[in-house]
């Protein structure tokens, strides 16, 4: 009956051990030590010093952020100070520092020409064809306005009279360069309950006052120069000021809690978060607009419009931390033993396919046993 089984589970239904071979080659003898001590390498220095491989991490960072500005500007021969530049007011992660505007004063509500020049005109079909556009100042009446000089080719519409020109813009405050940015930071890393402030709290007020981040000389001062982050990414300051753009200050926290927690603590990075942009022709740089409104003494309700180009800054909070524990520690070190296994099989791979004496080899340490009888009992 055995003859009839088919080949494919008879050669399922085997027993394979393995068999010690010794081979007395320097060649192959080396190559295995070389290996061996390689992958030893790789885990003592990557997977155990570089990445940490013996700790438990913590990635889920808990941060609150607090920001302040210091300064003052001049523009349009009006002094600026931190009310007037800084949008929005509450010191948060995200705030913007205006460097100049374009000022449409005592808007009111009624009708008036364009001054967009998507919106000159000859005839009124003209202004009918740009009915229900989102691109003006207003609403498009469909009329056109070209009955006296002062109106002559634009569009009517109706909304906040006079309709704002943004192409009249005054002189960006040049003081903007050495205002302070004043951050606060505080993260948590709740695996290890460990709480940290991006600076000792035995610094005391004069000196927060009078220092300056530095990453070499000042590397705790929790002011930053606008200037410097300037400096930092390769940016002038009339490039930014022109168009507006983005900035983000980047406080990445890497703690190794096998050591005392006052070594957490965070560097500093700062990019221009813009910078896919700068060679855009249809989106550069930031602006936005806001308006102040006010009544007069008839009830006319009266607005003033700013629309404003401005340094944005985002204070992006990263990080993790790592301390030892047991189970990654016997994980990465049952592999590291199961790993050096393969300069064997390395070895194996150069004795059966390129060393001299393949032919050898292979019938030393592959052997086929015959199937004993059964043992009656």
């Amino acid at each position: 009956m055995a003859h009839r089984v088919p080949r494919f589970i008879t050669d399922f239904f085997v027993y394979e051990t393995a068999k010690s071979v010794v081979v007395k080659s320097w060649s192959v003898g080396i190559i295995n030590r070389v290996v061996q001590l390689l992958i030893i390498l790789y885990f003592i220095c990557w997977v155990f010093m570089h990445e940490k491989g013996h700790q438990q991490r913590d990635t889920g960072i808990e941060s609150a952020v607090m920001s302040k500005v210091k300064g003052l500007g001049k523009f349009n021969n009006r002094v600026m100070d931190v009310a007037d530049y800084v949008v929005p007011s509450q010191g948060g992660s995200s705030f913007s520092v205006i460097t100049s505007m374009v000022i449409t004063a005592n808007q009111t509500q009624g009708r008036c020409p364009e001054t967009d020049p998507k919106f000159k005109c000859t005839t009124d079909d003209e202004c009918m064809a740009k009915l229900g556009s989102n691109l003006g100042n207003g609403i498009i009446t469909g009329t056109c306005l070209n009955n006296n000089n002062e109106t002559t080719g634009w569009c009517e519409i109706e909304g906040w009279c006079p309709a704002e020109d943004d192409t009249v813009s005054g002189k960006p405050m040049k003081e903007v360069e050495n205002f302070t940015i004043f951050v606060k930071n505080s993260i948590r890393f709740p695996l290890f309950n460990v709480t940290r402030g991006n600076f000792p709290s035995s610094l005391n007020q004069s000196y927060i006052q009078s220092c300056h981040y530095d990453s070499v000389d000042d590397p705790f001062c929790p002011i930053f120069k606008v200037g410097d982050i300037l400096r930092h990414i390769n940016q002038s300051f009339d490039s930014i000021t022109d168009k507006g753009g983005e900035i983000g200050i980047n406080i990445n926290w890497k703690c190794n809690l096998d050591y005392n927690v006052m070594y957490c603590n965070p560097n500093y990075f700062f990019t221009r978060l813009d910078a896919a942009f700068k060679n855009s022709a249809a989106s550069k740089g930031y602006n936005f607009r806001f308006a102040k409104y006010y009544q007069s003494e008839d009830g006319t309700e009266h607005r003033t419009l700013h629309k404003a180009k401005a340094i944005r800054f985002e204070i992006i909070v990263s990080g993790n931390a790592g301390k030892f524990s047991t189970v990654p520690f016997l994980i990465n070190l049952v592999a590291a033993f199961t790993s050096v296994g393969l300069a064997t099989v390395f070895c194996d791979i150069i004795l059966l396919n390129f060393h001299k004496g393949a032919d050898e080899y292979k019938a030393k340490k592959f052997e086929e046993v015959p199937e004993f009888p059964d043992v009656s009992m």
